[in-house]
């Protein structure tokens, strides 16, 4: 972390402490990360009217009560360790202050909202919610509320919202005290989890994940396009199929969504990440703390099945996750991380799912009014490319809400923006009685410039351009195994169905093995995708046509070869290896570093078994030793610790303030 460790509160207004749950810790982890580059930058603010003749006081009076009520809203952080503290009613002042507006009108209750959701919380020293009331002509007609996402989830937040309009109408609570994280996480079996998170690893490692074709998109795969599609009509058509099949909607829109990438590429298995929620209780229902897990949805769609055999297989699916992802996330994700290649080749998640749908004030949309009533707004940005398929799913006043962001490379603009129309449609029909078996085959041919590979799609023009730099490299091509031409048969052999052969030519000293290496910093190593071995050779100067391969080339390819193992080199390499041996799980006590040599540079920071809650105190251990650099959402990732090293610079120099300085 960037900032000073800060003391922990003070031990006379916290009443009870404990670990955070799973998807708390991902946005603990989370707040390290560069605002631009989180996965979730999206801040949960919401409002609402204030119903005459309630008076300031009494939304003061209504914002205390909850404050009481929910634990969550007196609840910090620690700022180094996942751990949550509870504090007094009384402990901080209501943060909450007024505005005074010319007229509560639509649009300015959405730029108000907007602006409340973009001002700083600090959840480690203060509430971790801010509020804000309307007035008009002195009198209150709105407040807006917005919460850190580490206490409070999107469920929590319109569960405060319904709450203090009920109070402000005068309704009592509901009955019961609602539970807080802490209360679930302490009812958990810790083996039985950790039994589960075994088996959820293990069903995670084996499978042979599909993804969304990259159908369409423009060539440079630049810009990500961000939609809202808007229908009545779907409302009604999905609460008729939700009661056919006996699910809840929410399961029949991501089994749709399902059905869709089945019939556009012809994958029948692949993964979701999906946001699923267990507040079948009451005391959950009417919680505000975290509760829903974000956990990866492995679904299996059987050709030709009717659809109510694909909605039974994706509640199915969404429930075992559920039960196996509550437990030890770090570690999840850490081992997640080995298996997760994000440059050049698209794979898990195929599906980003959230059942409740993001505000999305912050963008600068351009407004289509449909013929038929449904509205729809459509913004590029020239941002990275999701390699993702992001879909939110909403379901408020009557109307389905479907919030798309997708990278041009996966759906250019139009393909995007008939996505959720596509999926309306499908709904009507499923309302009409259609069974919709799921097609055996794609339906539409996959665009130019990738490739199938077992383990997902390949942009091809990207690996090359990951060879192209590498030093001494003069020119690359990159062919599957049936279309590339190898002399050496070695090589050529591959014993395991497709994969892809690079044909480079180099400047002397530039060996396959080189190659490699780069290869697993810039993509990580994905069995067939360029694999070792696979590197045909040409020095320079060799003349245009069939490539001449070095004898280097001629290895063995019964299986993956292990990188042999590499101690630090240089200042930085030496640096990072004792940080990452002293947070690795048996390394020194805390305030001792290890060794110079302890770490293997050819290896990530998930093979020395360090996980996301070790970063912080990794990155201190690296400003200790005079480095900084490296952004903690890297850490996370499959670079090897040396290509991690080679990013890191000399921390600036601190002004003299006398005394000790702290790191």
């Amino acid at each position: 972390m960037q900032h000073l460790p800060e003391p922990p509160p003070s031990p006379a207004t916290v009443i009870r402490s404990g670990p955070l749950n799973w998807v708390q810790q991902w946005h603990w982890f989370e707040r390290t990360i560069p605002s631009p580059r989180r996965v979730n930058p999206t801040p949960l603010a919401d409002h609402c009217h204030v119903p005459p003749p309630a008076t300031v006081a009494d939304v003061h009076a209504a914002l205390a009560s909850l404050t009481v009520r929910h634990e969550a809203l007196r609840s910090t952080v620690d700022p180094l360790r996942p751990v949550q503290h509870v504090h007094r009613a009384d402990w901080a002042p209501l943060p909450v202050d007024h505005v005074d507006v010319p007229a509560a009108d639509a649009a300015t209750l959405e730029a108000a909202t907007a602006a409340l959701a973009a001002c700083p919380i600090d959840p480690e020293r203060n509430p971790p919610w801010l509020a804000r009331v309307l007035l008009e002509a002195g009198k209150p007609r709105a407040v807006l509320m917005a919460a850190h996402h580490v206490l409070i989830d999107g469920w929590g937040l319109a569960v405060l919202i319904n709450q203090l309009h009920d109070h402000l109408r005068g309704h009592d609570a509901p009955v019961g005290a609602p539970l807080h994280p802490l209360d679930t996480v302490a009812a958990q079996l810790p083996e039985r989890a950790r039994v589960a998170e075994r088996e959820w690893l293990t069903r995670l490692a084996g499978n042979p994940t599909g993804v969304l074709a990259p159908f369409g998109g423009s060539e440079d795969g630049e810009g990500r396009h961000r939609l809202q599609h808007r229908s009545a009509a779907a409302y009604d058509d999905l609460e008729r199929v939700a009661r056919r099949y006996r699910a809840s909607p929410e399961a029949v829109v991501l089994a749709a969504l399902a059905h869709d990438v089945a019939t556009r590429t012809g994958e029948h298995r692949f993964l979701a990440s999906v946001v699923v929620s267990n507040r079948a209780r009451a005391a959950l229902r009417n919680s505000v703390g975290v509760q829903a897990l974000t956990v990866p949805v492995q679904i299996d769609l059987r050709p030709g099945a009717a659809f109510g055999e694909v909605v039974a297989s994706v509640a199915a699916a969404s429930a075992a996750a559920y039960r196996h992802g509550q437990w030890r996330p770090a570690e999840l994700v850490a081992a997640q991380a080995r298996m997760d290649r994000r440059r050049g080749v698209v794979t898990v998640p195929t599906i980003e799912y959230n059942c409740y749908s993001w505000p999305r004030d912050y963008l600068v949309p351009t407004q289509h009014t449909r013929p038929d009533g449904p509205s729809t707004w459509i913004s590029s940005a020239p941002d990275e490319p999701c390699e993702t398929l992001y879909v939110d799913l909403g379901r408020d006043g009557g109307v389905v809400t479907l919030d798309v962001t997708v990278g041009d490379h996966l759906l250019d603009a139009g393909q995007a923006l008939a996505l959720p129309v596509r999926l309306c449609g499908f709904l009507r029909t499923l309302a009409d009685g259609a069974e919709c078996p799921v097609p055996a085959g794609p339906l539409t041919p996959a665009a130019a410039g990738w490739w199938r590979a077992p383990q997902g799609w390949v942009c091809l023009t990207t690996v090359e351009e990951v060879l192209r730099g590498h030093p001494g490299v003069l020119d690359v091509t990159v062919a599957p195994s049936g279309d590339a031409v190898v002399e050496n048969e070695d090589v050529a052999e591959a014993g395991d169905g497709p994969y892809l052969v690079a044909h480079v030519r180099t400047a002397p000293g530039v060996t396959p093995d080189d190659l490699h290496r780069h290869v697993l910093d810039h993509l990580g190593e994905v069995p067939g995708i360029v694999a070792p071995g696979r590197y045909v050779l040409s020095p320079a100067g060799h003349a245009p046509g069939r490539p001449s391969v070095q004898s280097s080339t001629a290895t063995d390819n019964t299986g993956p070869r292990q990188l042999p193992s590499r101690p630090p080199a240089s200042g930085a390499e030496r640096a990072l290896a004792a940080a990452v041996a002293a947070v690795a799980p048996g390394g020194p006590p805390a305030g001792s570093m290890a060794g110079p040599d302890a770490a293997d540079m050819n290896r990530c920071l998930a093979d020395h078994g360090v996980t996301l809650l070790a970063v912080p105190r990794l990155l201190a251990l690296l400003d200790q030793s005079g480095f900084t650099g490296i952004a903690p959402d890297e850490l996370a990732g499959t670079a090897s610790l040396g290509h991690l090293a080679a990013a890191l610079e000399p921390s600036p120099p601190r002004a003299d303030r006398g005394g000790e300085t702290s790191p």
